[in-house]
């Protein structure tokens, strides 16, 4: 028998703490995930959040850690005075191989920092690139990087298409990814010179992903392709700009079928329907982003994140912990900086002929 899927959570990060942490794990065992928790912070809160819940008491392990790493607390300040918060113990405890993943709804960037220093990046790469499953008509497309790298070269570019690939098969399923580069258009001359090399590389480089050029902004949402790679600035921009839609449209649901009788009527007879479409708006449903690139599972939540959010993560972190994803990056980034290589003594040859 394998041994049983360990999970690291840092139960003092984010908005709510514990008392989202508690029924969130009470939530992903009824759903039947088989797991145990390393659950790090202080313990006296998180005894009092767990004393109604003992059906999930045996299955986890409370680690007290006394300090807690402030939401605003600057990346440095944290991997200088972070050793024996809670996040860092949580990100610790993969690091020895206790846990298979670590989540935590804590300072991104101090989280981030952490999983840098503490589990070291994959061969090549210098940051993390965080990814989100963004809903489509197609059903959940990969976008990266959202934020974590505001400028990217074409080689980082390329990198973000593998680790994409690789997500979105371990995560969603697919059997070769699909993977495009947005871009202001379609053709092979717009966008800038970054974005023009990297479109290149994908196509001459032999990955283990289907690459299909550039895409527009409006192809996310038609899930045109299953990953869609774009440097920080631009993810991020993307992804605000599509949960402030989505708010939008909720809100604007509300009030037309709460404008009148008729409306409400209306309303009752489509509640199903409805409700349907509400959970497809529901951020809860899409929450964590894992840190690509790093040698180990690190899934960031939403800081304000509920108990149905929360849950949505550690099953992220359980679905990542379970396939062979950071194996794949791996071999495919071989493959990248073999071909580049192999690309930069060619030229070397030419330039002493």
């Amino acid at each position: 028998m394998s041994d049983p899927l360990v999970i690291s959570i840092d139960a003092m990060g984010g908005d709510h703490g514990p008392s989202v942490v508690a029924p969130a794990l009470a939530r992903v065992v009824k759903a039947g995930l088989q797991a145990r928790f390393l659950l790090h912070g202080q313990e006296a809160a998180l005894r009092s959040a767990m004393e109604r819940l003992p059906s999930i008491q045996p299955l986890c392990e409370i680690r007290h850690a006394d300090r807690v790493i402030a939401p605003d607390e600057k990346p440095g300040q944290a991997m200088r005075r972070g050793r024996g918060a809670s996040m860092w113990n949580a990100v610790e405890s993969v690091r020895v191989g206790e846990a298979q993943a670590c989540v935590s709804a804590g300072n991104t960037g101090a989280l981030m920092a952490i999983s840098k220093l503490a589990l070291r990046m994959a061969a090549g790469m210098e940051r993390p690139a965080i990814v989100a499953s963004w809903p489509t008509l197609r059903g959940r497309t990969a976008v990266l990087d959202v934020g974590a790298n505001i400028q990217c070269d074409a080689a980082r570019l390329v990198e973000f298409a593998i680790m994409g690939a690789a997500f979105h098969h371990a995560v969603h399923g697919s059997v070769r990814p699909t993977v495009g580069l947005l871009n202001v258009g379609s053709e092979d001359e717009k966008g800038h010179e970054e974005v023009r090399e990297a479109n290149r590389m994908l196509r001459q480089l032999v990955l283990d992903l289907e690459y299909k050029g550039f895409v527009e902004g409006d192809d996310i949402a038609k899930g045109t392709v299953d990953v869609v790679v774009t440097d920080g600035f631009t993810g991020n921009v993307a992804l605000k700009t599509g949960e402030g839609l989505a708010r939008f449209v909720r809100a604007e649901l509300r009030r037309t079928f709460t404008s009148g009788l008729l409306a409400r009527l209306g309303a009752l007879i489509a509640q199903a329907a409805l409700r349907r479409l509400g959970e497809r708006f529901d951020p809860s449903t899409i929450n964590g982003g894992p840190f690509l690139g790093v040698n180990g599972i690190v899934v960031k939540s939403h800081g304000g994140a509920d108990a149905r959010g929360f849950a949505t993560a550690i099953r992220l972190a359980a679905d990542l912990a379970g396939s062979d994803f950071i194996a794949q990056i791996d071999r495919n980034l071989r493959q990248m900086t073999a071909a580049m290589r192999e690309a930069a003594d060619e030229v070397g040859e030419r330039n002493k002929a």
